[in-house]
C-alpha cells in the first residue's frame, strides 16, 4: 500500500462534499460499473477490511461494493475518487489509475474498441458507447486538417484536484487503447491539459507518450490521421461485430431517472430503422420544438447530427465487417436512397471509402488464427 495511506485515513472523514455547480446531478441514477472503483481499491492495495474508508460518504456497504454487477451513481463515483486521491497521498494518482485501466477493464466497449479495424474505428466505438461505462464523461471527435482531435468533457462539477486527476486518468486510458491497437507508444500524439503544470509534471513522460502541454483551453488528445488509420494487428471482425451488438443493446437499454437528451435520442434512434428519425420527429416526441432540442443538445456539447453520425457509422461498419452484402445493399439497409451519398458519408466517418475499409478488414481477418 502507498506509504501515506494510514496518514490520510482520517482526512477522508473531513472531506467536504463537493459544491454543486449543476443542479440535480447528485440525484442521477446508478449507471457506472463498480469495477472501476474496485480497481481504484486495488491501486491503493487495500484489504477488504479497509474498504469502508474508501466508501465513506457514498452510502455503500462492502457487500454492495464487491458485487460484480454493481452500478454506482455519478455522485458515488466522484466521492470514491475523491477519497482515493486523499488516501493515496499521491497527487499523480490519476496517472497511476489510468495505467491500470487497460482496454480489458472496459467491458463490451473495450472489447469492441480493441477488436476494431483501426484506431479511428476504436475511438468512434468509445465515443458512441462511453455512456454504457461512464455517462458523465463525453468524448468528441473532430478531424482538423490532417489530425484527429479527441476532446473530453466532464458533465459533473469537479474541483481542481479532481478535475486534474480525472483528466490524467482519461488521457492515459485513451493512450492505452491507442498503444494496444498500434502496437507501440503514440509518440506522434499531442496532449493538451486545461490544468496548469502540477508539481509532479516531470513524471508525466513516464506514463504518457507524445508532446504534453498545460494550461490549454480544452482537454484534448490530438493524433495524426495517418496514425488513426493504421491497421489493427489484433482486429477480429467476429469479435468486433459481437461486441458492437452487445454495446448497442446496452445503450438501448440504458435506464436513468433523468437521462440526458443525448441518451434519449440514442435510444430513439436505436429503436428505429437506421437514419429514419428526423430532428423534427425527435423534438415532437420530447414535447418540444426543434430549436429547443438543439439548444439542450448544445448544452450537452452535442448535436442531432453528431449523435446520428455516431450511430450510423457504427452500424455501417458492422454491416461491412459482418456480411458479404454489396455496398449498394448496405446503403439501402441504412436508408440511403443513393449509394453515392452513403459512400461520401462513410468516407467522412472513417477516412476511407467502404470498399477499401472492407478490403483492409477482411485481409487482416484471414490472418487471424482459428479457435
Amino acid at each position: 500500500m502507498h506509504g501515506s495511506f494510514k496518514d490520510n485515513i482520517s482526512s477522508v472523514q473531513w472531506a467536504a462534499p463537493m459544491k454543486q455547480k449543476a443542479e440535480g446531478w447528485q440525484n442521477l441514477a446508478a449507471d457506472i460499473p463498480s469495477n472501476y472503483s474496485r480497481l481504484i481499491a486495488r491501486e491503493l492495495d487495500m484489504t477488504t477490511r479497509q474498504l469502508p474508508v474508501l466508501l465513506r460518504g457514498t452510502g455503500l456497504d462492502v457487500e454492495q461494493f464487491l458485487s460484480e454487477d454493481g452500478l454506482l451513481t455519478p455522485a458515488q463515483q466522484v466521492r470514491i475518487l475523491r477519497n482515493a486521491l486523499l488516501l493515496s497521498g499521491q497527487p499523480a494518482f490519476g496517472l497511476m489509475l489510468g495505467k491500470r485501466l487497460t482496454p480489458a477493464t472496459h467491458g463490451a466497449m473495450g472489447f469492441a474498441a480493441s477488436s476494431s479495424p483501426d484506431l479511428l474505428s476504436a475511438l468512434r466505438a468509445i465515443q458512441t458507447f462511453l455512456p454504457t461505462r461512464a455517462s458523465v464523461i463525453q468524448l468528441h471527435l473532430r478531424q482538423v486538417e490532417e489530425h484527429l482531435e479527441c476532446r473530453l468533457d466532464f458533465q459533473v462539477p469537479l474541483d481542481a484536484d479532481l478535475q486534474r486527476c480525472l483528466a490524467d486518468t482519461m488521457i492515459k486510458v485513451l493512450l492505452e487503447f491507442g498503444e494496444f491497437i498500434v502496437g507501440r507508444p503514440l509518440y506522434e500524439a499531442e496532449i493538451c491539459f486545461t490544468h496548469p503544470a502540477p508539481e509532479y509534471h516531470a513524471i508525466y513522460s513516464e506514463y504518457l507518450s507524445g508532446r504534453i502541454r498545460f494550461g490549454c483551453n480544452q482537454l484534448t488528445l490530438k493524433l495524426p490521421m495517418t496514425l488513426c488509420q493504421e491497421p489493427n494487428a489484433s482486429a477480429n471482425h467476429e469479435n468486433y461485430r459481437l461486441a458492437l451488438q452487445q454495446c448497442e443493446a446496452m445503450l438501448a437499454q440504458l435506464q436513468t431517472q433523468k437521462p440526458s437528451y443525448q441518451t434519449r435520442l440514442k435510444k430513439m434512434m436505436l429503436s428505429r430503422p437506421p437514419g429514419t428519425l428526423s430532428e423534427e420527429e425527435a423534438a415532437a416526441t420530447l414535447f418540444m420544438n426543434k430549436r429547443t432540442l438543439a439548444r439542450k443538445l448544445k448544452q450537452e456539447h452535442s448535436s442531432f447530427r453528431q449523435i446520428r453520425d455516431d450511430i450510423l457509422s457504427q452500424q455501417a461498419a458492422s454491416y461491412l465487417c459482418d456480411s458479404k452484402l454489396s455496398v449498394e445493399a448496405i446503403a439501402a439497409l441504412m436508408n440511403y436512397h443513393d449509394s453515392a451519398n452513403f459512400r461520401r458519408a462513410f468516407k467522412r466517418w472513417f477516412g476511407h471509402p467502404p470498399e477499401q475499409y472492407r478490403q483492409r478488414f477482411s485481409s487482416r481477418d484471414t490472418l487471424q488464427p482459428g479457435p
